[in-house]
């Protein structure tokens, strides 16, 4: 598969960008598990071209984490097309637009999947920043607006048209939001749809390696995008990789490897963000680095409630010493007291 002049191989995994949750400290571990390509946390075009810090901030990129997209989101076609251009000058591989963005505050002003109800200036946006800047821009949306309005196909063709060099497809309208199934069957579509001559990527409740692997066989996508399901799962990548490559299923991490893990995360967050925030936003990622451990409640409470990064380092170090090599899918784990 490639976007451009991208060359990703077969079967590509995408972390999808998450707000508060793709910064580089998660980034960089994804990155070790084999994901094949990643984005930023998404950027407000009005926040980038007023240089607010935290967007500003947004944009940096290291090469270790290459290739790497920077992804924006507004509803005025001027303000994109400026923040692009920002962008660019940041270098990053690729510029994606969100137009999937199902959150009411983003939706509600007409960006994110707010613009599934205005295709045409979907569309003009699209085109006018395909023609401002020398990347190649992709765009992540939905497959409509709400279950009357699932027009994928025909949105998919006109953004082919307007420039874009790939597509990547939340299988939900905005009305859904997260609820229910994602339906892979209109992604399966527009990736059949003889126009399509660009790549597609699905996205919506892959996993783990089996319904990947059903993903690509079934409606033969080009590339898969994974997003809540590496919260707290970076090796999710890993086992996806793997198991296409070699059909075989890889066995969870064990506690001692997930807890050191965890401590790494923690002290790249902790080099990205002041202590009390790096702390607050990894909370996400302990909930699932820890999931399914028994007798865990009292830890758990501690560990999501403890502010300061020693205490917490201390915490996940007992961890270690208490459940050592239990692994919470396998019934043979050695649970050590």
């Amino acid at each position: 598969m490639t976007i451009g002049k991208i060359s990703l191989g077969d079967y590509p995994l995408f972390l999808a960008p998450m707000e508060d949750v793709t910064d580089p400290s998660f980034r960089i571990v994804c990155k070790r598990y084999g994901a094949d390509f990643m984005y930023t946390e998404f950027i407000s075009s009005d926040g980038l071209i007023r240089e607010g810090k935290k967007c500003v901030k947004k944009l940096n990129i290291n090469d270790y984490e290459r290739p790497m997209g920077i992804q924006l989101y507004g509803h005025l076609t001027g303000s994109m097309v400026e923040a692009a251009l920002i962008a660019e000058e940041a270098k990053p591989d690729l510029i994606d637009i969100n137009f999937g963005c199902s959150v009411k505050k983003i939706a509600a002003r007409g960006a994110g999947a707010g613009m599934l109800k205005n295709i045409p200036l979907m569309v003009g946006m699209t085109k006018a920043i395909v023609d401002a800047v020398k990347l190649p821009v992709t765009v992540k949306t939905r497959l409509g607006w709400d279950e009357d309005s699932k027009n994928i196909v025909e949105v998919a063709e006109r953004l082919q048209d307007a420039g874009i060099k790939a597509i990547t497809i939340h299988g939900r309208t905005r009305t859904q939001l997260y609820r229910g199934e994602a339906d892979w069957s209109l992604i399966g579509e527009v990736k059949n749809n003889p126009r399509i001559r660009i790549p597609v990527i699905g996205n919506g409740d892959i996993d783990g390696p089996l319904k990947a692997r059903e993903m690509f066989s079934r409606y033969g996508v080009d590339g898969i995008m994974i997003g809540r399901a590496t919260i707290g799962r970076p090796w999710i990548f890993r086992d996806i990789r793997h198991y296409l490559s070699s059909g075989e299923l890889l066995p969870e991490p064990n506690v001692t490897e997930k807890a050191e893990l965890a401590l790494f995360h923690l002290s790249k967050s902790l080099e990205y963000k002041e202590g009390p925030r790096a702390v607050y936003e990894m909370r996400r990622h302990f909930s699932n680095y820890f999931k399914g451990l028994p007798d865990f409640k009292e830890t758990r409470l501690k560990l999501l409630t403890t502010p300061e990064p020693e205490a917490v380092r201390i915490i996940i170090k007992g961890i270690i010493e208490k459940w050592g090599n239990f692994r919470t899918n396998d019934k043979t784990s050695v649970y050590e007291v």
